[in-house]
């Protein structure tokens, strides 16, 4: 494992564990969405492809149609599959197709679980912002917490 790859990771767990301390009294289904929306917020324009070298860095389902995938540790895009693709929340393991190390929306493909879901759209999230975003919001939350 790479030490970006451990970084990457390492980072993931603590704003997982943060984000699962503050909403550890709201039910799964919305904290799912909340994530959701986090991303769709940081999300851009759709993209008609983006490029990548041989493997990604991570990725994560945010939806049962939606994944965000990691091209390095600040890097990443949220992709939407087509339907009947819907599996992406219970999914172990993906795979992207690309031509020419390049991910094409409505050409290349999510592989998950033995189905290939036919890419809709590709959102680069401005993902250094939102992590800068996230931090202010902890540290303010802390602040209040602190002076209440």
């Amino acid at each position: 494992m790479s030490c970006s790859r451990s970084y990457l990771r390492g980072a993931w767990l603590l704003v997982a564990a943060a984000l699962l301390a503050s909403c550890s009294g709201i039910p799964l289904k919305q904290r799912e969405a909340a994530e959701r929306s986090r991303f769709e917020t940081y999300a851009g324009k759709a993209v008609d492809h983006f490029t990548w070298l041989t493997r990604y860095e991570g990725w994560e389902p945010i939806a049962p149609d939606q994944l965000v995938v990691w091209t390095d540790i600040n890097a990443a895009y949220l992709i939407t599959v087509f339907h009947p693709c819907t599996d992406l929340m219970f999914a172990r393991r993906i795979g992207l197709t690309s031509t020419a190390d390049t991910v094409y929306a409505h050409f290349d493909s999510v592989r998950v679980e033995g189905w290939r879901c036919m890419i809709n759209t590709i959102q680069p999230v401005d993902y250094l912002r939102m992590q800068h975003d996230l931090r202010a919001q902890r540290e303010a939350e802390k602040r209040r917490a602190g002076s209440g």
